[in-house]
């Protein structure tokens, strides 16, 4: 049967939308209550909406009965404070799993590429439902920092990197596309990021903020990729030997008991 998709999303797994005025919104991002959770950096996220409306970011399919992330439930004392931002989330009329605003702090573009991660969106998804994708909207300033997506996560070929000025508004296929974010400056960065169901509803959305499923790259200096790139490959290389160090140990641990 297959699963219901958005066909703007079919060719290059992203769109990006219209430009939301965010410095009309109060920096709600700001009063709501964060949680240490690592994920392709020194982040912390404040979950809006989780699997039983707690306060925490666990996946849905760790809680018990375990579900795919999907009809997530609001935060009230974090809807309280931020207003707006849940206002936005829910503004597809899409259904949303999990929500939460991200931190996280400066990096560089090499540990953006060694970060570089697929989502578990679709864990006990049933076939022939909407396939969860998620929104990404940019909170702070940081008009020198970018996404990048690749098909591919060690292959440079083809590599989009997104602008990331405040009120930037994109929809990924995060399980399909590998993403992490080059965050260039001296404070966090700042995002709304909304696990949403594709269906009509989300395909208006996309209508109705002119979403365009190409844009231009930021420009990079060749240097900064090319080290980019050693710096992943040397970092993989150093996980590798790591876990095959364990390995060797525990073979050897096993040996002598």
């Amino acid at each position: 049967m297959g699963y219901i998709k958005s066909a703007a999303l079919e060719e290059t797994g992203y769109v990006v939308l219209d430009r939301y005025n965010q410095e009309l919104d109060p920096k709600e991002w700001l009063d709501i209550e964060y949680v240490d959770w690592k994920s392709s950096g020194d982040t912390r996220f404040a979950p809006l909406a989780s699997a039983f409306g707690d306060i925490e970011c666990n996946g849905f399919w760790n809680h018990k009965p375990p579900r795919t992330d999907k009809d997530g439930v609001f935060i009230p004392s974090q809807v309280e404070k931020a207003p707006n931002l849940t206002r936005r989330a829910q503004e597809p009329g899409a259904n949303i799993g999990r929500c939460r605003v991200i931190e996280l702090q400066p990096n560089t573009y090499g540990d953006c590429l060694y970060n570089l991660h697929q989502d578990d969106n679709n864990r006990l998804n049933p076939d022939g439902t909407g396939w969860v994708v998620r929104g990404f909207f940019n909170l702070t300033d940081d008009k020198d920092s970018f996404f990048v997506l690749r098909e591919n996560r060690t292959d440079p070929a083809g590599e989009t990197r997104i602008a990331l000025p405040a009120g930037a508004q994109l929809i990924i296929d995060t399980q399909r596309l590998w993403h992490a974010a080059t965050h260039v400056g001296s404070e966090p960065r700042y995002n709304l990021i909304t696990s949403w169901t594709s269906g009509p509803e989300l395909d208006a959305y996309i209508a109705k903020y002119n979403g365009v499923n190409r844009v231009e790259s930021v420009e990079v200096p060749q240097d900064v990729l090319e080290a980019g790139q050693v710096e992943q490959a040397r970092r993989d290389a150093a996980r590798a030997a790591y876990y095959a160090a364990k390995g060797q140990a525990a073979k050897i641990a096993m040996s002598e008991a």
